[in-house]
C-alpha cells in the first residue's frame, strides 16, 4: 500500500464566515444570540476534513484593523458596509470553537487572510507539498498552479489550472491583471471603467499582460479605448492592490499546521451554548456514545485531595503554589462575621481534581496535631500578597477580609467565579458555589450542613472532625477552579460582559473590602433614645387603632385585621388570597389608605415604625464591632440583576430618606472626632442616562443648559413658560419623567397622580410629542430585547430577560418594562462603581486623610479630616462627574455635615 502524499489544506475562514452567514437563515439560541454562521462554518469544516483528510491544515482569518493596502490606497474597501452586529458577535466564538476542534487558527495583523494563504501555499510548493485552498474568493485564483487547487465547499466545485481558464477565460498567472482591469466594487478597486470580464479576458488573450496592453493602448478603439487610456495612471495601483503577497513573515510554518485532538468537553459546552443538538449528536457518535446526556464538564477520573499536617507536605505544596500560573484559594473560618471570624484552615487548588486543605485551628477532642497557624500564615503571606501570581476564588471578598484581619493584603485577584457567573448571566442561576456546580458542572457538592449539622446544634468549623472537614474544604477549592475553567471561556467570548468583569467588577472587590473593613461610626446612645421614642409613638398608634376599631386586637395578625376590616368595618375587599380570603397585604392597606380609610393608615404607620425600630434603632447598637467600635456592612455584587450593589448585616440602603424617622436614624451615623461627613450624590443620573441613550434633543438640551428638568418637562407638557410652571405641574412632570423610564403605563401614572386615566394618557402623549427621541428609544430597546433576549448598559453589561417572549401577557409586559429601565439602572450602577474605583485610586495614591465608608444607591459617603475638606470635596466631585462620558453632564451634589443626614 502506497504512503499517502502530504496534503496541506488552507481554509479561507473569512470567506467561510460570510458565506455561511448569508447562506443560512438567521439562527439564534434561546438567549437571542446569533448562531447561524457558527453552525454553517462548523459543518463546512467537518465536511472538508472528511473529504480531504489533510496531513496539515490551517484556518486563516482576517485580522481586525487596516492592512498595507489601506496605506497604498486610502479608499481601499471604503464603500464596504460595516459588518452586521449579529455576524460580528459570532467571530470570537467561532475562533474558540475551531481551536477546540483541534484546528490551527491563523490571524496576522497588517495583511489580509489572502496574503497569509498565498505565503503558506508558496512555502508548501517549495517543500513539495500539495495544497488545497478552500474558499469562494475569486482573488485566490491567482495562486492556482500544478500544486495548488481551489475548492468551494458550498458549490462543491474545484478549480485547477484548467478550471481557472474555463471560469475566467485567462490563466492563473493572468488573474492579477484580469482583476486590475475589471476592478472590484466591494473592495473599491477602481479598474478600467466599462471594462467587464469578457473585455479583460479578450485583452489579456491578445496582449498577454497589462504591460503589453498599456504599451498598445492607442490601438484600442472606441469608448472603451478612451476609458483604458484615461485609467493608465491608476492601473498599476489597481494591480498592486489585487496582488496577493507570498512573502509575508508569519509566526507559523507548514510543520506547525497540524490538527490536534479535539477538546470534546469545550466543544460540548459550545454546542450546548449554541443549542445545536445535531452537532452534539456528532460528538456522541464519534465517541461511540448512544445517549447524549454527558455532563457539562466531566469530573477528573480520580480526585486527589490532601490534608496537610506535616512541614514536608506543606513545603511541597508551597513549591507547587509558587510555580502555578493560577491559584485557587478558599478559607475556612469560625464565623460568617468577617470582622470577628478566625481562620481554621486554608484550601488550595492549581489543577482540576487536585486540592489540599491545611488545617490550623481544628479544636475538638482527639483532633490531630496541626501546623502552627502563625507559621502557615507568615509563610504564605509573600505568595498571597504577590500581585503577579493570579488568584481565583468563590466570593473572594470574604476571604480578602478574613486575610486582612490576619495582616495579609491579598493581591493578584484575577477571577471570582461568583462574579464570572453573575456578569455572564445574572438571572440564569443563583451564584453560590453549590448552585454554580450544579449548573455548569452538573455536580452535586458537599453541603456545609452535611459536615457541620443544622440549626442550634450546628458546629463551628473548628469543631468539625478533619475526616469530614478536609474533603469539604478541599472540594471547595477544586470545584471553584473547575467552575472558573467552565465559565471563563463563555464569559471571555462576550466582549461587553468580559470588559465589565475586567474593568468594573473584579477591580471593585478590593475597594469594597476596604469600605467594609473601615466601617461606619454610629452614635449608639442616640439610637437607643430613638428606640424609646419610637416605642412611645407605636403605643399611641395602637391606642388610636383600638379606638377606631372599637376594640383591642393584635396589629400583627392578618386574620384579626381581616375580621375588623371586612366584617366589622365593612371596608371594600381589594383582592383575595389564594384560599379566597380577603387580603390584608401591604399593597391592599396602601390602597385602602389612599381611599381615605383611617385604620389602614394607622396600621401602615405602626408597621413602618416597628420596622425601623427592629431593623435599625434596636439592632444597630448590637452590631457595633467590639474591636473597631464601628458597624461593618457587607456589600453584595452578585444579587441585583441590574448591577446595583446591595448591602446586608446591616442593610444601609433601605434607611428611609424622605421620612423624619429615617432622617433621624441617619443623624446617628457620625464621623470620628476631627472629621466631617461628606456625602456625594449623583443628580437625576437615570434621567441623564435616558437623555444620553435616546439622544432626544429637547431632553439633552434641558440637562446641557443646567435647567430644572422636571420644570422643563412641565413647561413642555403643559405648554407654559418655565416661570409659569406651578408646583403641582412640576410634581406631575417629575412623576412622568421617572414613571416612564420605569416603563409605567398611563394607568399607573393616573394612579400615582390621582387623575383620570384619560388625563394621564394625555400627559404621556404630550410628553412623547415633546420628547420624540425618548419614544423612539423605548420602541427600539423593546424590539432589541425581543430579538436578542437581553439589553445592555452603556458599558456592555448584559441584562437577560428570560420572559421577554413569554406567552403570558403580564409577564411579557413586565419584561418589557424592565427592558426599558434596566439599561438606565444598570448604567447608573456601572457609573458609580467606576467612580468608586477612581476615588479609591486617588485615596490610595495621594493618601489624603479621607475614608470611603458607604455606598447607597447613587451616593458615596466619606469621612474627611476637617483640614482637608475643600480639596477632598473638589477631588470627589470632579472624579465622580468624570466617571463616564455622556452626551449630557454628570452632576454631583456634595454636602458636608456632622452626621450623614446633615451631609445628605
Amino acid at each position: 500500500m502506497s504512503e499517502q502524499k502530504p496534503l496541506l489544506v488552507l481554509v479561507d475562514g473569512s470567506s467561510y464566515l460570510f458565506r455561511a452567514y448569508h447562506a443560512l437563515p438567521p439562527l439564534t439560541n434561546s438567549k437571542g444570540e446569533a448562531t447561524g454562521a457558527l453552525v454553517g462554518v462548523i459543518n463546512m469544516l467537518r465536511k472538508l476534513i472528511a473529504d480531504y483528510q489533510p496531513s496539515n491544515i490551517g484556518v486563516v482569518f482576517d485580522a481586525p484593523g487596516k492592512t498595507f493596502r489601506n496605506d497604498l490606497y486610502a479608499e481601499y474597501k471604503a464603500n464596504r458596509p460595516p459588518m452586521p452586529d449579529d455576524l460580528r458577535e459570532q467571530i470570537k466564538p467561532l475562533h474558540e470553537i475551531i481551536r477546540a476542534m483541534g484546528l490551527p487558527v491563523i490571524i496576522e495583523s497588517g495583511v489580509e487572510a489572502d496574503d497569509v494563504i498565498g505565503t503558506l501555499a508558496a512555502e508548501a510548493t517549495r517543500d513539495g507539498v500539495e495544497t488545497v485552498i478552500s474558499t469562494s474568493d475569486k482573488d485566490l485564483a491567482q495562486l492556482v498552479s500544478d500544486h495548488v487547487t481551489l475548492v468551494n465547499t458550498m458549490s462543491e466545485t474545484k478549480s485547477d489550472r484548467q478550471g481557472v481558464i474555463d471560469k475566467f477565460g485567462v490563466a492563473p498567472e493572468q488573474i492579477i491583471d484580469y482583476l486590475a482591469l475589471v476592478g472590484d466594487t466591494s473592495d473599491n478597486i477602481p479598474g478600467v471603467p466599462k471594462c467587464g470580464p469578457k473585455t479583460a479576458a479578450k485583452w489579456l488573450s491578445e496582449f498577454g499582460d497589462i504591460d503589453n496592453l498599456l504599451a498598445n493602448a492607442d490601438s484600442i478603439k472606441g469608448k472603451i479605448g478612451e476609458s483604458l487610456r484615461a485609467s493608465m495612471e491608476q492601473i498599476p495601483l489597481s494591480r498592486e492592490l489585487t496582488t496577493i503577497k507570498t512573502d509575508v513573515k508569519l509566526h507559523e510554518s507548514i510543520p506547525d499546521l497540524v490538527a490536534t485532538p479535539a477538546d470534546t468537553q469545550k466543544l460540548r459546552e459550545w454546542y450546548r451554548h449554541i443549542e445545536s443538538n445535531r452537532l452534539l449528536a456528532t460528538l456522541d457518535e464519534e465517541a461511540g456514545v448512544a445517549d447524549a446526556e454527558t455532563p457539562e464538564a466531566e469530573a477528573p477520573a480520580e480526585l486527589k485531595y490532601e490534608t496537610i499536617l506535616t512541614q514536608d507536605d506543606f513545603e511541597r505544596w508551597l513549591e507547587k503554589l509558587s510555580s502555578a500560573e493560577l491559584i485557587c484559594i478558599d478559607t475556612e473560618t469560625t464565623s460568617l462575621d468577617y470582622m470577628q471570624a478566625e481562620i481554621v484552615g486554608l484550601s488550595f487548588s492549581v489543577e482540576a481534581g487536585e486540592a489540599c486543605y491545611i488545617p490550623v485551628a481544628h479544636n475538638y477532642p482527639g483532633a490531630p496535631d496541626q501546623l502552627d497557624r502563625e507559621m502557615v500564615l507568615t509563610t504564605l503571606k509573600p505568595l498571597l500578597e504577590d500581585a503577579n501570581i493570579a488568584k481565583v476564588g468563590q466570593h473572594l471578598k470574604y476571604d480578602m477580609n478574613i486575610l486582612a484581619n490576619a495582616g495579609i493584603n491579598l493581591q493578584g485577584v484575577a477571577y471570582d467565579t461568583m462574579l464570572e457567573s453573575y456578569v455572564f448571566n445574572s438571572t440564569a442561576t443563583r451564584h453560590d458555589m453549590d448552585s454554580l456546580a450544579q449548573t455548569y458542572l452538573n455536580l452535586k457538592t458537599i453541603k456545609y450542613e452535611e459536615v457541620a449539622g443544622k440549626g442550634a446544634k450546628q458546629l463551628t468549623f473548628d469543631q468539625v472532625p478533619l475526616e469530614q472537614a478536609a474533603p469539604y474544604a478541599a472540594e471547595d477549592a477544586d470545584i471553584t477552579l473547575r467552575l472558573h475553567q467552565a465559565i471563563w471561556p463563555k464569559l471571555s467570548a462576550e466582549s461587553g460582559p468580559k470588559s465589565v468583569f475586567e474593568t468594573i467588577e473584579i477591580p471593585l472587590v478590593p475597594v469594597l473590602s476596604r469600605i467594609e473593613c473601615t466601617g461606619v461610626r454610629i452614635d449608639s446612645a442616640m439610637l437607643v433614645k430613638q428606640s424609646g421614642e419610637l416605642a412611645t409613638r407605636m403605643h399611641k398608634l395602637e391606642e388610636q387603632a383600638y379606638e377606631i376599631a372599637g376594640r383591642s386586637f393584635n396589629m400583627g395578625s392578618p386574620k384579626q385585621i381581616g375580621q375588623i376590616f371586612f366584617e366589622e368595618l365593612e371596608l371594600p375587599v381589594i383582592s383575595k388570597t389564594p384560599k379566597g380570603a380577603p387580603s390584608t397585604a401591604e399593597s391592599v392597606l396602601q390602597e385602602l389608605a389612599e381611599q381615605g380609610h383611617e385604620l389602614p393608615q394607622v396600621i401602615l404607620s405602626h408597621r413602618g415604625l416597628a420596622k425601623l425600630r427592629s431593623t435599625y434603632t434596636d439592632k444597630l447598637p448590637e452590631m457595633v464591632d467590639p474591636d473597631t467600635g464601628r458597624v461593618h456592612t457587607s456589600y453584595h455584587q452578585a444579587v441585583a440583576a441590574t448591577g446595583r450593589l446591595s448591602s446586608s448585616d446591616p442593610n444601609l440602603q433601605n434607611i428611609p430618606v424622605r421620612t423624619e424617622e429615617g432622617r433621624r436614624i441617619r443623624q446617628a451615623f457620625v464621623p470620628e472626632d476631627g472629621y466631617r461627613m461628606v456625602a456625594a450624590d449623583y443628580s437625576q443620573v437615570e434621567l441623564r442616562i435616558m437623555a444620553h441613550l435616546s439622544g432626544d434633543k429637547a431632553l439633552m438640551g434641558a440637562f446641557s443648559d443646567n435647567m430644572d428638568v422636571h420644570r422643563a418637562t412641565a413647561a413642555e407638557v403643559f405648554g407654559v413658560t418655565l416661570d409659569e410652571v406651578t408646583p403641582d405641574q412640576r410634581r406631575s412632570a417629575k412623576a412622568i419623567n421617572f414613571g416612564l423610564i420605569y416603563g409605567m403605563s398611563a394607568f399607573g401614572l393616573a394612579k400615582q397622580l390621582g387623575v383620570e386615566r384619560s388625563v394621564a394618557q394625555e400627559y404621556v402623549d404630550l410628553y412623547f410629542e415633546r420628547y420624540p427621541g425618548v419614544r423612539e428609544f423605548m420602541d427600539s430597546i423593546r424590539a432589541d430585547a425581543h430579538q436578542n433576549g437581553y439589553v445592555e448598559t452603556v458599558f456592555g453589561r448584559r441584562l437577560y430577560l428570560p420572559e421577554i417572549n413569554s406567552r403570558n401577557g403580564m409577564r411579557r409586559a413586565a419584561s418589557e418594562r424592565t427592558a426599558i429601565n434596566a439599561p438606565m439602572q444598570g448604567t447608573a450602577a456601572d457609573i458609580i462603581k467606576l467612580a468608586m474605583l477612581d476615588v479609591d485610586g486617588w485615596i490610595r495614591n495621594d493618601k489624603p486623610d479621607v475614608r470611603m465608608i458607604m455606598q447607597v444607591h447613587d451616593e458615596l459617603v466619606f469621612e474627611v479630616a476637617e483640614g482637608q475638606l475643600d480639596s477632598a470635596v473638589e477631588q470627589i466631585s470632579s472624579r465622580m462627574s468624570q466617571a463616564a462620558e455622556l452626551k449630557v453632564p454628570l452632576v454631583v451634589d456634595v454636602g458636608i455635615g456632622d452626621n450623614w443626614d446633615e451631609a445628605h
